[in-house]
Order: C-alpha cells, then structure tokens, then sequence
C-alpha cells in the first residue's frame, strides 16, 4: 500500500510538473522525485542518482540559425510564438528517442543520451533523434509560412565522449548536468554546421558501426583543441529510413569579422598603385565582403593585403573580382569572390576561418 501511494504521488508530481513547465519530466528530474519520495518516505535514498560518476554520453547540440536577427525585424509576439511552437516540436521528438533537455538557452538547445542510464543504443538515438529533429523543422516551417511568419533553420552537432554526469552546485542552487571537454567539443561541432546539417564528431561515427550513411572525414581547427578535429555530416539512417533533409547547400562557412586591409586594382595583369582602405566584414574559403569609403565597379579585378591574425599569416597573393556593389549609411559594400590564390595561402585561409567559426 505504502509503495502504490508514493507511485501515485510521484505520478502526480510529474503531470503537476509537466502541466508547469510545458514539457515532459526528464529522467533526471524524475530520478530525484523518486531520491525525494523515499527520503520523506524514510526509505534508502538511492545515492547513486545523485553521485557525480564518469560515464559515456553521446551529446546533442543543436542551435536555431539567424534567429536572433528575427528578433530585431519581427514582433515580440511573433517570436515567442515561434520558439514555443519549435521547443514543443523539438520536445515531442526527443521525448520519442528518450533524451534528457539538459538545457535551454535562448534559441539553443543541449541534450544528452546515456547520462542517467547508459543504453547499448545511445549513439544510434541521439543520431536518429538529430535527423528527426531536421524533418520536424520542415514540417514547422510550413506551419510558420501558413501563419506567415519567417521560416527558421536548425544546425545540429553530435559528440560521444567520457564526462562528469551528476548534481552540481550548492544547497542553495544545484543543477544535475555533464561536465567535460566533449561537452564543450559537441558545442564547438554544432557552430560548424550549416543550415539544416547534422555534424557528428569521429567517436559519435565509430560506435555507429556503420550503420549510417555518413560523407567523408573532414579536419577542422576548433578552439582548445591542438591538432584539428575530424567531423562527418550525417546523411542517412538507412536501417531506420531516415534521411536528413538539407535545406542549403553552401560552398563553404563564412565568419562576421572585421579586419582592416587594403586593396590594389588591377589593370590588366598590373597592379595599381596607391592601394584603397577598407575592412573586411565577412570572410569564407572563396570571398569576403568589404566595407570602404570610395566605390567600386562590379567586375573590377583587385588584389587583397591583410593580416590573418589568427593564423599569424599576412596575406598578400589574394586576388578577387568585384561582384556585388551595395550601400549602407554612407558607406560602400563590396562582395568580391576571389580568383586565385597560393597554395599555402589557401590552407591558412581555411583554418583561419575556421578557427573563427569555431570561436562563436
């Protein structure tokens, strides 16, 4: 009888909670329901819920691209509207592959796979969950559109790795978490993925047994980490039938910077003299986009001076045509696309964006 009454008492805690906060109990939470039933109960506490323990964890990051400038272009109604209808949905998919929100920030979201209790198949539902989490940002788009609000694209990353998982904190605010490097790469691994991607790090692939459709390694230089790190981006789940449905294809990242630099018009193959300042505020593999004082004419020939930072590289063999002109409070904005470059150049370029993306 006592054990049927702190049932249903514990029952009736997670509707309370779920019916407060508007999501379902994670195991976590409903971990310690059970830590505080018994306690009041007189029961043993079961300690080991609550114990910091190292454990494998397979992390989810994913992050709601170009949300926050919808904030500054659309009513604080309609953006309200909009992260609910996205955190339900989300919610709704995670609950499905037996997740844990570990947490919410602002239009970013963290959630974990074997932090409470490790399962053979943690890996393969934090992928699973990751592709359905993109077919269900498809499914909501056309939901904004009928609503006539602006549709919003979600970047994922993955990372499987050893961290600390239990309650952090003190007695007066604690909070039950993970804690470690892989923690931090799973964040670093989503700010490199594009629109509608799915990023998964090398550990995440190889306890897949390869069982997913995934494309080729790729080396990417984050931040805190010496030696680049290999991500993959998920396609498919062909035992599960699913299929990750890419909104943009891009040719290569691109970082908000802004660093000074100087460029040369070319006339023919020469290179003019008395170079024109400008900055640089946006740079990928294959352009930048610059701001200056005098104008340009769309399908001039330029050649670029400036320092990669970063890197500790200053570049002066970039050459790039003019191919947009536009105009903002005064100023000029030039994209430009480059058209050669040196080899080493290229390769630092690359890093250096990177490293930039990375940093965000």
């Amino acid at each position: 009888m006592k054990t049927d009454s702190r049932m249903e008492a514990q029952s009736r805690l997670r509707a309370l909670l779920a019916r407060e906060t508007g999501t379902v109990v994670t195991p976590a939470v409903d971990a310690e329901l059970t830590a505080i039933m018994d306690a009041a109960l007189g029961e043993p506490v079961a300690g080991q819920e609550l114990a910091v323990v190292k454990r494998e964890v397979t992390i989810l990051v994913a992050d709601l691209r170009g949300f926050i400038a919808l904030t500054a272009t659309h009513p604080a109604g309609t953006i309200v509207t909009m992260l609910n209808l996205c955190l339900e949905r989300m919610s709704d998919v995670i609950a499905r592959y037996q997740g844990s929100i570990d947490k919410f920030t602002g239009d970013s979201m963290t959630v974990l796979f074997g932090a409470h209790a490790e399962r053979p198949d943690d890996v393969m539902r934090a992928m699973a969950c990751a592709v359905e989490m993109q077919l269900a940002m498809r499914l909501l788009n056309d939901q904004y559109q009928r609503g006539r609000m602006p549709e919003l694209y979600m970047g994922i990353g993955i990372n499987t790795g050893s961290v600390m998982v239990g309650r952090f904190g003190s007695e007066s605010f604690s909070q039950y978490t993970v804690i470690g490097n892989e923690v931090s790469l799973a964040s670093r691994i989503e700010s490199f993925s594009l629109r509608g991607q799915v990023l998964i790090s090398e550990n995440t692939y190889k306890r897949s047994n390869g069982t997913v459709s995934a494309t080729e390694p790729v080396d990417v230089f984050v931040a805190g980490k010496l030696v680049p790190v290999k991500l993959r981006e998920l396609i498919a789940i062909p035992s599960m039938h699913l299929k990750v449905p890419r909104q943009e294809f891009r040719r290569s990242h691109r970082a908000e910077v802004r660093i000074p630099c100087s460029l040369q018009i070319l006339e023919g193959t020469t290179v003019l003299p008395n170079p024109i300042k400008a900055h640089i505020l946006d740079i990928g593999y294959h352009g930048v986009l610059l701001e200056l004082d005098l104008p340009l004419e769309v399908g001039f020939d330029v050649k670029l001076n400036f320092d990669m930072t970063l890197v500790e590289y200053p570049v002066t063999d970039i050459y790039a045509r003019v191919m947009k002109i536009s105009h903002a409070d005064g100023l000029v904005l030039a994209g430009l696309e480059f058209t050669a470059l040196g080899t080493e150049t290229n390769t630092k370029l690359q890093m250096f964006v990177q490293m930039l993306v990375g940093q965000a």
